[in-house]
């Protein structure tokens, strides 16, 4: 079964930076993709960023310049550093790995970021 165990959530002023982890019980070349996706109360879930075996990361739109995401191959863990944090950012993140070969998408319990004005 696989596991993603997530970390560093809280609360925040706006303007202020988070750093989100994840470890999963999967090795890394068996993580093609590993990601990180939010929900906002009343919305649907969205992606947040995501980053390939090899580094490639993508973002949407929103967070473009403000976060990074990373993966360390060796701990099997992806972070979010989440820089000039504002009150839209508020949400429940929730990791995200993609299965190399089944191609299958497990989940993260989700930790909760608030940004407060």
């Amino acid at each position: 079964q696989v596991q993603l165990v997530e970390s560093g959530g809280g609360l925040v002023q706006a303007g202020g930076s988070l750093t989100l982890t994840c470890a999963a019980s999967l090795t890394a070349f068996m993580m093609r993709d590993m990601g990180w996706y939010r929900q906002a109360p009343g919305k649907e879930r969205e992606l947040v960023a995501i980053v390939n075996f090899g580094g490639t990361a993508n973002y949407a739109e929103a967070v473009k310049g403000r976060f990074t995401i990373s993966r360390d191959n060796a701990k099997n863990t992806v972070y979010l550093h989440m820089d000039s944090l504002q009150p839209d950012d508020t949400a429940v993140y929730y990791c995200y790995i993609r299965h190399r070969f089944s191609n299958t998408n497990y989940w993260g319990q989700g930790t909760q970021v608030t940004v407060s004005s």
